[in-house]
């Protein structure tokens, strides 16, 4: 197969990785260095497996910043632009899905087209209708950010969603793509749903705000002990033997954060307008009523200068993008809280305040340290860490 992907990202760059080891696969940016990076076998965005499997030089892979010859006659296209939330219209932001599905609809390409950008519920079949020369489907993706191609390589499930309308017309194009992901896995038996895409839509909000929903749960568990000053950990232990409950996704934190959870509930909860529902609306506030109770504690210590240990969203990641320790920062910012920053990957200042690249100088010059996740960086300082972080891992 000729597939071409649209956008390299975790979900693009992961998905072209996948594919391109039994398919030619063509994968188009706007960004020059990350096309250079891909091309010259270097993965732009960090990624171990990505990293590893780029430098092998086994995949048929190739990136570039020429639409035209990107979109020369693929079987599939696969677009994995960015749908990032917006705030005042209480709506992904899809406008660089329509720009592409407008460009292909002018070249009156045959291609199946393959939408992995998350969009709100209802959208795919929306879109549909203004481009009806198109053949549209979508397919949601759920990875980790860090591990975007080991997910992919070892997916729980695969679901494509078909138009209602094109159900059975446009079926075996579901089942052929499914087909390709599956040939790319490395785990047999991967459960396959190929259902309309109004439903795919939903089962991916629902299933990460249900992820920020066990998040949140946790997070007010935490607090109810730090504010009784009960053992936050005997409790999460006791709790969480219960086999209906599970040991997993129960390591107290800032709050969740990064790319998708917080967007993605947001538009789960956009999406609900004229629906009855109180639970899905306190999974949001829910996270702004920890990162204001984490900034309070910081402020109740009244550091005389405190420091925040790395902007990125999680250990292994370098996306700063809505992690949860801005949030915290915001609220000391309201609370006269003076502090500075340490992010090797940040500039000099960041939201107005100084960042610094020299550890020794950190933990030398702050008296209290606000720590998302413990790190063996900080051991030798560990008296002065302030830190939800029971088990030390994600």
């Amino acid at each position: 197969m000729k597939i071409t992907i649209v956008g390299t990202g975790y979900v693009g760059l992961s998905l072209a990785c996948l594919l391109s080891q039994h398919n030619e696969v063509r994968a188009l940016d706007v960004l020059k260095d990350k096309v250079d990076a891909i091309n010259q076998g270097q993965s732009p965005i960090k990624d171990s497996e990505i990293s590893t499997f780029l430098a092998s030089g086994k995949c048929n892979l190739r990136a570039t910043l020429d639409s035209d010859w990107a979109y020369e006659e693929p079987d599939y296209i696969v677009l994995a632009t960015p749908t990032d939330y917006d705030e005042e219209r209480n709506y992904f932001d899809t406008s660089s899905i329509e720009q592409e599905l407008q460009r292909l609809d002018e070249r009156h390409t045959q291609a199946c087209i393959v939408i992995k950008s998350t969009v709100p519920v209802g959208y795919t079949e929306t879109i549909c209708k203004r481009y009806p020369q198109l053949r549209i489907v979508f397919s949601p993706e759920f990875l980790r950010e860090g591990h975007a191609l080991a997910d992919n390589l070892h997916p729980s499930r695969i679901v494509v969603g078909i138009p209602a309308d094109h159900v059975q017309d446009w079926r075996h194009y579901g089942e052929q793509f499914a087909q390709l992901l599956q040939q790319g896995a490395e785990d047999d038996g991967i459960p396959c749903l190929l259902l309309r895409a109004t439903e795919a839509e939903a089962i991916k909000l629902f299933s990460n705000t249900y992820l920020a929903l066990r998040i949140s749960y946790f997070n007010e568990m935490d607090t109810y002990a730090d504010v009784r000053g009960l053992d936050t950990a005997q409790i999460i232990k006791g709790v969480c033997l219960d086999p209906r409950i599970g040991d997993y996704y129960n390591n107290p934190s800032f709050g969740y954060g990064g790319y998708c959870l917080p967007k993605d509930s947001k538009q789960l909860l956009a999406n609900y307008k004229d629906v009855p529902q109180t639970l899905i609306k306190a999974v949001v506030e829910s996270n702004d009523t920890r990162k204001r109770f984490i900034a309070e504690q910081i402020a109740s210590r009244k550091p005389k200068l405190a420091g925040i240990y790395r902007l990125v969203m999680k250990k292994g990641s370098d996306n700063f993008r809505a992690s949860s320790i801005q949030g915290i920062m915001d609220y000391l910012d309201s609370l006269g809280v003076d502090f500075i920053i340490y992010e090797p990957m940040a500039a000099d200042s960041f939201a107005g305040h100084r960042v610094t690249h020299d550890l020794d100088e950190f933990k030398a010059s702050c008296d209290l340290i606000v720590c998302n996740r413990m790190t063996e960086e900080l051991n030798d300082v560990a008296d002065k860490v302030y830190t939800r972080d029971l088990w030390h891992r994600e």
